[in-house]
């Protein structure tokens, strides 16, 4: 009884070595990624196919490297969105992602525009955000400051702590895996805070599709009647931001991963470009 035992507990390890071992490694690509035309856009190390915020003048505090990861630090003095160099029609993405506790995050795509926006006053004024983006719309910041935050034109896979951000909380589109403000997932997805999720994002066209930890969460259209109800709910005061969001006049756009605030980290981020149909 105790060799058969024995026989048993090492079967098993074995096949846990095996499972182990088919696994990815983070922030690589195997030979047949490759041969499918997926591009790794993060080699765990550096911020090459970045724009790097760290280079600029003044030089940006947002984002770091460590522990194979891109991370988001909470309360820099520029709050900014990290973009990629180059640009994206129809697209698969896939990447892991964790959040720190009530965290509030996101990855953007078709993407139509950003700047720094103008928050001086905005308070006193008793402006909306939504109304202070629209100011800055009209009255740009010209030179880059040394204290502000940007804000970006477009569409939002939604990282979050469902259980603790407050955001999250008060309504179901705003919860992890939302094509944020428009459509709300399927089903709550996301594992426990702390851990990594694996999510993905497919567009073809105005078709969009958002998967977290192998479920598909949302299957619609940027262009929905869901989407433009949530375009036109939040951005009605804001018409240069709804113009942008409804007609989308840029279709081939950055990605970007989203700067909350929060402490947040990512990796393993993958993508391979999508023929038209």
């Amino acid at each position: 009884m105790l060799r058969h035992r024995l026989v048993l507990l090492c079967a098993a390890a074995t096949v846990f070595t095996c499972r182990a071992a088919d696994r990815p490694v983070p922030n690589t690509l195997t030979p047949e990624e490759k041969a499918e035309g997926w591009l790794l856009l993060f080699d765990g190390k550096t911020m090459k196919g970045w724009d790097d915020p760290r280079l600029k003048t003044p030089p940006g505090d947002a984002w770091t490297i460590g522990d194979g990861c891109l991370k988001a630090r909470a309360n820099p003095r520029i709050t900014e969105d990290l973009f990629t160099k180059e640009t994206f029609g129809d697209f698969d993405l896939e990447f892991d992602w964790r959040i720190s506790p009530g965290g509030n995050s996101g990855v953007k795509y078709r993407i139509q525009d950003h700047w720094f926006l103008s928050l001086k006053d905005s308070h006193a004024g008793g402006e909306t955000f939504e109304q202070s983006v629209e100011r800055s719309f009209r009255n740009p910041v010209r030179q880059r400051p040394d204290k502000g935050q940007d804000y970006v034109i477009g569409f939002e896979y939604q990282i979050t702590d469902d259980n603790k951000n407050g955001d999250a909380k008060s309504h179901f589109k705003h919860t992890a895996g939302a094509l944020y403000d428009m459509v709300g997932p399927s089903t709550q997805a996301a594992r426990p805070v702390g851990e990594f999720n694996h999510s993905r994002i497919v567009v073809r066209g105005n078709h969009v599709e958002h998967w977290m930890n192998g479920v598909k969460v949302v299957d619609s259209a940027l262009d929905s009647p869901d989407a433009l109800q949530g375009i036109g709910t939040r951005w009605r005061v804001a018409p240069h931001v709804y113009a942008l969001l409804a007609r989308q006049p840029k279709k081939d756009c950055p990605l970007s991963l989203q700067h909350h605030d929060n402490d947040a980290w990512f990796r393993s981020i993958k993508i391979r470009r999508l023929d038209k149909k």
